[in-house]
């Protein structure tokens, strides 16, 4: 497909919903309420991985095969990668109460590996039914600040993962990206202005029609802005790696306590917004501190090992990367997030350890996930469970 075809037609074509999910009686439920598996897409972009992506699919299975030991995953692969993600990724066998973990291997067409961005953005409603949002998708910035091009293999994913649900599709046409949502279950969404309120992605919308529309597709009530994202940040500052919900009424945000470091600032205005919030059902948020970790930079054979033939992925060495804890998932029975191998990852643990008790803290190796642009939450997404109201 043309750049002029991509950035003038539909990437999926679809009939408009006759209703949004939210007078069908659909919302998108919390992270930490019961899920049915987590969703994720094979690397292989030698523009985006290094070393033709080998070390970022190690990482991958890794990340996929840990989540499997508490509930199935499915792992999206290119027709000439599938054998080889199905070698290294667990099979899984049925569980105690029937439940088939490990890892389900589907052959599906994408542009990379972010999942959480392209997929679906799952929604229940209280009879039990599973339904999914199909945002617009144009590469987190589009033909002239996106990071590659075509992104149309990315955009027909989000269709491609409800049909194979059986799940009630819902386009919108908003563009934005799962990334740059966090919501508690209870009416109340998260996001930064730098991402979906900016020409590259919704130009001529405002806030207002912004939060009409979140509120009709995630079934919300209140929208709380946060300002910039974190620094370095290539999706334009997602806030999945700045501040997330963890309870209702409670928010961790990425934390800096160095004024030399650009993200002392954006820490700062974060929690002041966040502290003159309420959310849906009138509480004041309460805020949780994560620190940011020690201060993590790209290395010159890291840099040598990306294809530099996208320019708009070429990195130096001495790069900062934006590494934070915050971009850890949610599964059932545990929390698995990133560890970078620093001082830092200790107290990440504690503090996860303290806010989620009843569940298993796992941290995972993810330097290679992040030397692509993100983190654990960027590259999964997850799939609530079914329940009756």
């Amino acid at each position: 497909m043309s750049a002029a075809a991509l950035a003038a037609a539909p990437a999926v074509p679809c009939d408009a919903p006759a209703i949004t999910p939210r007078a069908a009686g659909f919302h998108m439920p919390a992270e930490w309420e019961p899920q049915a598996g987590c969703w994720m897409a094979w690397p292989e972009r030698t523009d985006t991985w290094r070393e033709g992506a080998k070390p970022a699919q190690a990482a991958f299975a890794a990340l996929a095969n840990t989540i499997a030991r508490y509930q199935p995953v499915t792992m999206l692969v290119s027709q000439r990668q599938w054998a080889n993600a199905a070698r290294q990724l667990d099979a899984g066998q049925l569980d105690a109460g029937q439940l088939r973990t490990g890892v389900r291997v589907v052959e599906m067409s994408t542009d990379d590996a972010w999942l959480r961005d392209t997929g679906a953005t799952f929604v229940i409603d209280g009879q039990g039914a599973l339904g999914g949002v199909d945002w617009r998708f144009n590469s987190w910035g589009g033909l002239d600040e996106g990071i590659y091009a075509p992104w149309d293999a990315d955009d027909a994913v989000a269709a491609k993962m409800l049909e194979l649900e059986r799940a009630r599709r819902f386009r919108c046409d908003l563009v934005t990206e799962g990334g740059a949502l966090h919501v508690d279950g209870e009416g109340t969404v998260i996001t930064t202005e730098a991402c979906l309120i900016n020409p590259n992605r919704n130009p001529g919308l405002g806030r207002a029609a912004i939060e009409r529309l979140l509120g009709d597709y995630l079934g919300a009530e209140r929208v709380i802005w946060l300002g910039q994202g974190v620094p370095d940040d290539i999706t334009g500052g997602h806030v999945d790696n700045l501040a997330c919900f963890v309870a209702p009424g409670v928010v961790l945000l990425a934390w800096c306590d160095d004024p030399a470091d650009p993200h002392h600032a954006v820490s700062r205005e974060a929690e002041a917004r966040l502290l003159a919030a309420r959310d849906a059902r009138g509480r004041p948020i309460r805020v949780e501190r994560m620190p940011m970790p020690t201060p993590l930079y790209l290395t010159v054979e890291e840099a040598d090992g990306i294809d530099r033939t996208n320019p708009r992925l070429i990195a130096s060495a001495g790069d900062r990367l934006a590494a934070s804890y915050v971009n850890f998932l949610i599964v059932n029975g545990a929390v698995i997030a990133p560890a970078f191998g620093v001082p830092t990852d200790d107290v990440a643990r504690a503090i996860l350890q303290r806010l989620f008790p009843d569940r298993a803290i796992v941290m995972l190796p993810s330097r290679e996930i992040l030397l692509g642009g993100g983190n654990i939450h960027c590259v999964t997404q997850q799939q609530p469970a079914a329940r009756r109201g």
